[in-house]
């Protein structure tokens, strides 16, 4: 590597970034319990050995969406330990941080606060695990920023247009704008982004002298049709996207060759499921910034258990036996018997010289018995590893190749059981079954007084959550709304009542009144629950089914999170101000026309005929797993006064347009990883 004083001078931003640390994941395990907490710990240490500016964190920090005691003091407490201190900050924040920071009755950042003393400012934004609830839209993150230990921004107040305010930061002659966007359900942000609804800010003058840095935490591969963001969708002079939601670690930044910019994407650090994409090392990353210019270094966590994944088609040893074979049953046990001894003996050779490294790793082994074979019992066969894998009750998962669904045109020839195999496997949400199985039955079985959405939402928070009133608490509200819209109208005969009952349930679909109407639902029935005095169910027992919900011989390759915790967008009206003329662009949130509603999803997707040049900056990815050495920095003197900023929307960029590039050779040598060097031409 080059010099330290081209790697960390009063010029460089340096930036740990990592995502879904899912804190309290089966806190209550006797051998996992810890694991969490562990790697958490390592991450903060990691960030106050190389001295960083600030840690970025890309959403679940939590698992659950109301933390325990324990897990609450253990993040408090490692916060503490780690982030204050009496450092110097050697940042400034320029823009006007009411606007950044506006969950919290301390809207600044933390290290400005003068009862604080912070060495290392924390900045996240939430998940869909941690998503704020409760008629104030507070989540634990909210707690953590009121204490003064963690930054939360990124929180969206509307559901009708979201306006993304960057946080404007500088050092020495760096400017770095970080934009952050919390988990908004899906299916909802991919409409707003193809109505225009959803728009990103950025300052008025001297706008190509930014690093735009943006972190975002939604579904990143496709789980069905608007059930993702896709990476078209997010503005071009997005320079470095840190992704955050998807549990495979894929840091290593990848260009979108469209919009030109780049993606990383951390992944998880811990697994919260035994499917394939959850296997891959966990990384974290150290981001530095230099002017226009960008190094990303991975870091491998070593507290991490390991986890081990293999598939076996039974079909694919006929050499050895076939379904008819006399006593196959014992001959399929003692080959996946082989199979997992063959892993742990790979999981202890990867840990020996590794102490920090959980001794029991995670095995998982998955039998495709499809061809007439018979399943044996697994929990007799995972006794024979109790003492070697940290799941013994779960080793083994049997499953068959998927069948081809057939037409279902009425309730009678719908296969239930098919139905719900093939969605899990694919990695459907609960509200995706809802609806399909809505779709797949005849008219006359529709919903009446209920929408597919609100229902599928209601199930959702149900099997989710454990909000147990969530179903009877939607039928009663739309039930008791429905009455009385029927009263006001005075309508008497039953023909006359159906069809105003359908015209009123059609009227609410995919509009703010229908979001509205869930979310008080909902509510009514937590707030029922807590008069009860009831707490939701241990995770462990919803853990357990997650993992098999991940499951099939053809998932995705991208690991993602369990469920879609995801909650309503609150957005920022923060913009030009009003006389000022809003230029046209992709991004503008104004109400759209009829035109613009009709848009059509292709066109969504298409970039502007008219693309400007781009300088060619360096940027380079070391992709060794190296430790990064200790780097003692002097700082200069902390906390300037912020100063106001005015933003301006998205508009085309000038013809002395950004761009970065990645130099993705794993090769260490001596070579500037800032110094400027030509761009292959677009082609």
């Amino acid at each position: 590597m080059s010099s330290e004083n081209t790697l960390d001078d009063e010029d460089t931003f340096k930036i740990l970034i990592a995502t879904d640390i899912h804190l309290g994941y089966l806190e209550k395990d006797a051998i996992r319990g810890n694991d969490s907490f562990n790697t958490l710990d390592e991450i903060l240490k990691c960030a106050k050995t190389n001295q960083v500016d600030f840690i970025l964190l890309g959403g679940d920090l939590f698992h659950e969406n109301k933390p325990s005691r324990r897990c609450l003091h253990s993040c408090i407490t490692m916060m503490r330990r780690y982030c204050m201190g009496d450092t110097p900050i050697n940042f400034n924040i320029l823009s006007d941080q009411t606007v950044n920071f506006n969950t919290t009755q301390f809207p600044w950042v933390n290290y400005q606060d003068e009862n604080l003393n912070i060495s290392i400012p924390a900045f996240s934004i939430h998940g869909n695990h941690d998503d704020p609830t409760g008629a104030e839209g507070l989540c634990a993150l909210d707690l953590l920023s009121a204490s003064g230990l963690v930054n939360h921004f990124g929180h969206s107040h509307s559901v009708e247009k979201i306006e993304i305010s960057p946080i404007l930061m500088q050092k020495g002659s760096t400017k770095l704008a970080l934009f952050g966007l919390g988990s908004i359900p899906d299916e909802r942000l991919y409409r707003m982004f193809v109505n225009n609804q959803v728009t990103m800010l950025r300052p008025k003058e001297d706008q190509d002298e930014w690093f735009n840095l943006f972190t975002i935490h939604q579904n990143r591969s496709k789980h069905g049709p608007t059930n993702y963001i896709p990476e078209q969708f997010l503005d071009e002079f997005i320079d470095l996207v840190v992704w955050g939601h998807e549990h495979e670690c894929l840091i290593a930044p990848t260009r979108n060759e469209q919009q030109l910019f780049y993606v990383t994407q951390p992944g998880s650090s811990i697994a919260t499921s035994l499917s394939p994409g959850e296997a891959a090392k966990k990384h974290i990353g150290l981001l530095r910034v230099k002017g226009r210019k960008m190094n990303l270094q991975k870091i491998p966590l070593k507290t991490v258990r390991q986890f081990f994944i293999q598939d076996v088609v039974l079909d694919n040893y006929q050499d050895r036996f076939t379904a008819e074979t006399p006593n196959v049953t014992k001959k399929v046990e003692d080959l996946c018997y082989a199979k997992v001894t063959e892993m742990l003996k790979e999981a202890e050779s990867e840990r020996r010289g590794c102490p920090l490294t959980p001794e029991k790793p995670l095995i998982r082994l998955r039998v495709d018995y499809s061809g007439g074979f018979e399943t044996f019992n697994t929990s007799r066969f995972s006794q024979k590893f109790v003492d070697q894998v940290a799941n013994p009750k779960d080793i083994l998962h049997f499953l068959r190749r998927r069948e081809q669904k057939g037409d279902a045109k009425d309730e009678v020839n719908v296969d239930y059981s098919k139905l719900v195999k093939n969605t899990a496997v694919e990695g459907l949400r609960v509200e995706d079954l809802v609806k399909q199985y809505f779709e797949a039955t005849e008219q006359t079985v529709q919903l009446s007084l209920l929408t597919e959405r609100g229902m599928g939402k209601a199930i959702q928070e149900f099997v989710d959550k454990d909000e147990k009133d969530a179903i009877e608490e939607l039928i009663t509200y739309q039930l008791e709304k429905t009455q009385r819209h029927l009263q006001a109208r005075g309508v008497v005969t039953e023909q006359d009542i159906d069809a105003e009952i359908q015209r009123f349930r059609d009227s609410k679909k995919n509009t703010a009144e229908e979001e509205n109407e869930i979310k008080e639902a909902i509510d009514r029935a937590k707030a029922h629950r807590l008069e009860r005095g009831n707490e939701p169910v241990d995770s462990d027992m919803s853990s357990e089914l997650a993992v098999d919900s991940d499951e099939g011989p053809f998932a995705s390759p991208l690991a993602r999170g369990r469920g879609g915790r995801g909650r309503g967008a609150r957005g920022r009206g923060r913009g030009a101000t009003a006389s000022e003329p809003k230029p046209a662009g992709r991004g503008r949130a104004q109400k759209p026309s009829a035109a613009t509603q009709s848009r059509s999803i292709i066109q969504a997707f298409q970039a502007s005929s008219q693309r400007s040049s781009r300088y060619a900056d360096e940027v380079i990815i070391d992709d060794s797993d190296e430790d990064i050495p200790v780097r003692k920095a002097t700082r200069p003197p902390p906390k300037s006064a912020s100063l106001s900023s005015s933003f301006t929307k998205h508009s085309a960029p000038s013809p002395s347009a950004r761009g970065v590039a990645f130099d993705d050779s794993d090769d260490d040598d001596d070579e500037d990883p800032f110094k400027g060097r030509s761009r292959p031409s677009r082609r």
